[in-house]
């Protein structure tokens, strides 16, 4: 599957394209700034063959996918996905936004819509199914392929095939991916993230994740 990573230049996005690699996908890197993309394609790629991962602008990245993921901060959230809508018709578009307000990140905060995945799936339309996940994995944890990611995924979504490629792609992180149900529960997941923001600073972890007990038959 080709994996169109809007955003993809930041922390969160290079640490998802490097696993969904390793795991057979190929990346489409996403920028404002096409060369800046194609710069970062060799610290993604790491001697991959030039097929492997590629980038250029935002519309491009998301033309070229079969699924485009979101990961840009709030602030560039609505401006980022207005150019990209008619790119990502009828593919899955997977929200990974948190409607943080810097500099008070570790507080909640509820936007306009509710949640950013809401205000995606009101902007891009029916035509473009959105589910919300990714929330709550540290980049810290997703720059090392290698590493073991002890975090729960929770996907929401309100489309039967947004939810199921999305649940999918979790798990060909090497990370446990669970329904969460509808695409309004976007808000909670969102409002998990400053919550964790908390516990990191709290307690000095490098990323603290979630972890769901006793869903028997529930595996990666």
């Amino acid at each position: 599957m080709r994996i169109g990573i809007v955003g993809g230049t930041g922390k969160q996005g290079t640490g998802l394209a490097k696993r969904w690699m390793r795991a057979g996908h190929t990346i489409a890197v996403g920028s404002r700034d096409p060369t800046r993309a194609r710069a970062h394609v060799a610290e993604i790629g790491g001697g991959a063959p030039s097929t492997a991962v590629e980038g250029g602008d935002n519309v491009w990245a998301a033309t070229v996918a079969d699924v485009v993921v979101l990961s840009v901060p709030y602030a560039a959230h609505a401006e980022t996905l207005r150019p990209i809508v008619d790119a990502t018709a009828g593919k899955v578009l997977i929200d990974m936004t948190v409607p943080l307000v810097p500099p008070k990140v570790s507080r909640v905060h509820l936007p306009a819509g509710q949640a950013a995945a809401l205000e995606a799936q009101a902007i891009v339309g029916p035509a473009t199914p959105v589910a919300a996940a990714l929330h709550h994995v540290s980049s810290t944890h997703l720059a090392d392929p290698s590493h073991p990611i002890e975090c729960d995924v929770l996907v929401a979504a309100d489309d039967t095939r947004a939810k199921s490629t999305t649940l999918q792609l979790v798990r060909d992180l090497g990370l446990r991916a669970l329904d969460a149900g509808p695409l309004v529960n976007a808000i909670a997941l969102e409002s998990l993230t400053p919550v964790l923001i908390h516990l990191n600073r709290t307690y000095k972890s490098q990323g603290a994740g979630i972890v769901f007990t006793n869903l028997p038959g529930v595996g990666l």
